[in-house]
């Protein structure tokens, strides 16, 4: 295992989620570099149990960023469109420039029977860039 703590990837994906689903209330998570085990935290509720009083010790714990700290937001989208839509590149970057885009991204991507195929390229990106994290940060990603 050369020395890197395994981490279900499944695991990564659903804090992934959580921390960008706060809805206005402070979530966190964090990938014990021992365990290999996600902690959880949210100002809203109580369930995970208290975090350890070392949390903030970056020898033990990683915080697991945001989407927008992985470049999975509009840069993705943005380039999706390029690769895969490229005739409506131009018609998504105008999008993106305005609040409410992801609606109306998404509405002409069922115009362009391309949902499916936007949920697994943004599904298989996210993975590679949690594989990513998972290297630089002494972590072996597990499936």
């Amino acid at each position: 295992m050369n020395g890197q703590t395994p981490v279900k990837l499944a695991d990564l994906e659903d804090a992934l989620l959580f921390v960008d689903a706060g809805n206005g209330f402070e979530t966190a998570a964090w990938v014990c570099r021992e365990t290999g085990a996600v902690l959880w935290h949210s100002e809203d509720t109580d369930d995970f149990g208290p975090l350890p009083a070392d949390i903030d010790d970056a020898e033990r714990y990683v915080p697991v960023p945001g989407k927008r700290e992985f470049g999975l937001g509009k840069p993705l989208a943005l380039e999706f469109a390029r690769t895969q839509l490229p005739a409506c590149y131009e018609q998504v970057c105008a999008m993106f420039s305005r609040r409410g885009a992801y609606a109306r991204f998404k509405d002409l991507l069922e115009r362009h029977e391309s949902l499916d195929a936007w949920h697994q390229w943004e599904a298989e990106q996210t993975r590679q860039a949690l594989r990513q994290w998972c290297t630089d940060n002494g972590l072996t990603p597990a499936d």
